[in-house]
């Protein structure tokens, strides 16, 4: 597939979109997860709502392509452009989409952690639009089947997780409720996220983590890491997208030694600054392993620093060094 041929259908989801979102009077990203479930339907679902003139201006852009056509991996570029439009007004920031390249890090660390493997269990229990997710698993099709689930516990980007994963075809497990919660999910074998930083509202089941503060929020992305600790089996890995500036902070201290509690921290990897806004926004990659009888904690932690993705040498040279060390330390 083209480029033109996902902007063909980018096209598509957001003319019917703007239809939808000016006629029911909602914002732009509920009308894209309109839109999107009527894709998936292949009807429109919100004929009693609308004018005789509006749904015909829908049937006629929805039948102008064939969904069944296109790649999973161009749907999903399509659909990441009409929610990243969406997102450009007001907006969190802990509910901005990860960026493909680095969700293509991730996967490359996802396959040379499990090489060899046949199938192995995903969680992100943070999983927003499920935009990471379905990277990871697009990337990895052919290689490793990966029984996927994600969690998010804003009801918005869960139902747009939901109509993304459908357009795709992608049996994604989707699950609405707080990712911090105790979760309806069996042991992983790995935990892949990019953490929501900040603190979490919610005093009372904080209280239940090694890592709360004793006075006042406690860190969600803290709490996150433990959380994916709980729910690896002995032996997984972790990967989290987390705040460079993070581990030069007091309390990561505290993360530390619950770390080297409960397992070993086996890489930190730096991601491009220009991948960022401002120095202060720049993030790394934590890869974490959970104890196990048969595992050992690293002869050497993996640090790395990445260049400028757009400098194929250097980052070439980069994850050599990645590739190697997972061999040395397997």
């Amino acid at each position: 597939m083209t480029n033109a041929t996902v902007e063909e259908l980018f096209r598509v989801l957001d003319d019917t979109a703007i239809i939808i979102q000016n006629a029911l009077e909602m914002s732009y990203l509920e009308a894209v997860y309109e839109t999107g479930e009527n894709l998936f339907q292949k009807e429109v679902l919100q004929k009693d709502e609308l004018s005789a003139e509006a749904v015909l201006n829908l049937e006629e852009r929805y039948g102008s392509i064939q969904l069944d056509e296109f790649a999973k991996e161009d749907i999903r570029k399509s659909y990441q452009l009409a929610l990243l439009k969406g997102m450009k007004h007001g907006i969190q920031v802990n509910h901005q989409m990860t960026p493909d390249s680095i969700g293509f890090i991730l996967g490359y660390l996802v396959d040379k952690a499990f090489s060899g493997a046949k199938q192995i269990r995903l969680l992100d229990p943070a999983c927003g639009t499920g935009n990471l997710i379905a990277t990871i698993v697009n990337q990895l099709e052919g290689k490793l089947e990966l029984d996927a689930t994600g969690v998010d516990v804003d009801d918005l980007l869960i139902s747009l997780a939901y109509v993304g994963a459908d357009l795709e075809r992608l049996p994604i497990n989707l699950l609405h409720q707080d990712g911090l919660g105790n979760l309806l999910v069996d042991p992983v074998d790995v935990v892949v996220s990019d953490l929501p930083v900040g603190y979490y509202p919610n005093d009372t089941r904080a209280a239940e983590f090694e890592l709360h503060r004793e006075d006042g929020h406690s860190f969600a992305h803290y709490l996150f890491i433990e959380q994916g600790m709980r729910y690896t089996k002995a032996g997984g890995y972790l990967f989290f997208l987390v705040p460079s500036a993070m581990f030069g902070t007091a309390d990561f201290a505290k993360v530390d030694r619950f770390i080297k509690k409960h397992g070993h921290i086996q890489g930190i990897i730096q991601l491009p600054e220009t991948l960022f806004a401002s120095e202060s926004a720049r993030k790394s990659i934590l890869i974490l392993q959970k104890a196990a009888d048969n595992v050992v904690p690293p002869k050497e932690v993996l640090l790395a620093n990445l260049p400028n993705l757009n400098e194929p040498k250097a980052t070439a040279n980069v994850l050599a060094k990645i590739e190697n060390w997972f061999n040395e330390n397997k």
